[in-house]
């Protein structure tokens, strides 16, 4: 790929990933912590890597980084579980170290196994089938409404921005395994605690984060669909059914939380 080409691809990923932070933080704020939170698990931060991942290599390749992906897709569950039951006490500082450190700790434990499709399948569900009920008492907090400065949606935009481009850059230049862990390294989560936090409270972001985990189901399926249709129908028709699952899958997530806790 030219270097002004993944320019491009680089602007169109901080772009995006900022726009869909700063919507999830603002739904998360004004309308409900589950929509939020549905709308920061889409693919819009990954999806941009995975393109440019397709301009420079095969659908083999894709296919590898998209095991590795589903892999490390468990840890991001692990970051979310230490996340919230952090930030019920400390400050963001000390609660984004240690659900980083937990998302770490969790890759270099996976980088070490060489996974088959099924293993990956199953570490997924024991993860978020432990995680998920674990965090769910924590999910019902209101979020207060705070009023807008002019600066706040710029300043998230950037903030988010800047955090994309500098991981993307680090992992430009890596390999199948490399370029798995990258494409879903949890940009977007970090960036709802980094805005949400400070601003609103650690209780309140936790239970957007803990409402993620759902989405995050969802977002484990589209890149499981890129795995599978990758090699069958290539790099760019894979990636729009992963988007397609994606959206299915957390529009139905949606409707089947909210008719189940209407009927509570």
């Amino acid at each position: 790929m030219s270097d002004s080409a993944f320019l491009f691809m680089l602007a169109v990923k901080m772009a995006a990933t900022a726009a869909v932070v700063v919507a999830a933080s603002l739904i998360a704020e004004r309308v409900s912590a589950l929509i939020g939170a549905l709308v920061a698990t889409l693919p819009v931060a990954s999806g941009p890597s995975y393109i440019l991942l397709a301009l420079d290599h095969d659908a083999s390749f894709i296919a590898d980084s998209t095991l590795t992906s589903l892999a490390v897709h468990s840890p991001t569950g692990l970051l979310c579980t230490a996340y919230v039951l952090a930030a019920q006490r400390l400050p963001f500082a000390a609660s984004a170290a240690i659900a980083v450190a937990a998302w770490t700790g969790g890759v270099l434990a996976i980088r070490t196994v060489d996974w088959s499709l099924s293993g990956v399948l199953a570490l997924n569900a024991a993860t978020y089938g432990f995680c998920i009920p674990l965090v769910q008492r924590f999910a019902h907090v209101r979020v207060p409404f705070i009023g807008r400065r002019w600066f706040d949606v710029p300043l998230r935009a950037v903030l988010v921005a800047s955090l994309v481009g500098a991981v993307v850059t680090a992992g430009a230049h890596g390999g199948p395994k490399l370029a798995g862990i990258l494409a879903v390294f949890p940009v977007v989560l970090i960036s709802l605690m980094l805005i949400l936090h400070p601003r609103i409270g650690g209780r309140p972001t936790a239970a957007v984060i803990a409402n993620t985990m759902w989405g995050l189901i969802g977002f484990g399926l589209s890149v499981l669909g890129l795995h599978l249709a990758a090699v069958l129908l290539g790099a760019p028709a894979a990636l729009l059914v992963a988007l397609i699952v994606s959206v299915v899958g957390n529009t139905t997530i949606f409707l089947l939380l909210r008719h189940g806790r209407a009927a509570k």
